[in-house]
């Protein structure tokens, strides 16, 4: 049962983060690039950030804990493993994602670089999609 529950948590939190990232890339984002302002951008950010940063921190530790219970030896790198390769794949996602966050958070926000900003987040986006698409295969008995 707390598995189930934790599935579903991580579900809701995995919604939030990646639909304010699609809502930050397809209507927040355009409208800061037509009339090249940065603050655009900041004001959600400062809005979104309140519910988009716990929801990061919970699926983090969620994920944690399923490459707990869905793996035996992560670091057996063994890619014939169904839920081993699946959560490889998501550890490469968080790592993309975590280096766009910080090349953003401490060049790119300080410089107020709107342009190479608006290609962090449309690859974050696309990171964000993609761990969905990850996860959904994973539940599903594989895609991937």
């Amino acid at each position: 049962m707390l598995l189930k529950f934790l599935i579903f948590i991580h579900i809701i939190c995995a919604t939030i983060w990646t639909g304010g990232h699609l809502i930050l890339c397809l209507t927040i984002l355009p409208k800061a690039l037509a009339k090249n302002d940065f603050s655009i951008i900041e004001s959600f950010e400062t809005k979104y950030e309140r519910i988009g940063l716990p929801a990061l921190i919970i699926l983090l530790l969620t994920g944690i804990y399923f490459t707990t219970v869905y793996t035996t030896n992560l670091l057996d790198l063994n890619f014939t493993d169904h839920y081993t390769r699946h959560i490889l794949i998501k550890f490469l996602l968080l790592i993309s994602t975590l280096l766009l966050a910080l090349h953003a958070r401490f060049v790119l926000i300080p410089k107020r670089a709107l342009k190479p900003l608006s290609y962090h987040i449309i690859l974050v986006t696309t990171l964000a999609v993609l761990f969905v698409f990850v996860g959904f295969s994973a539940r599903s008995g594989g895609l991937l």
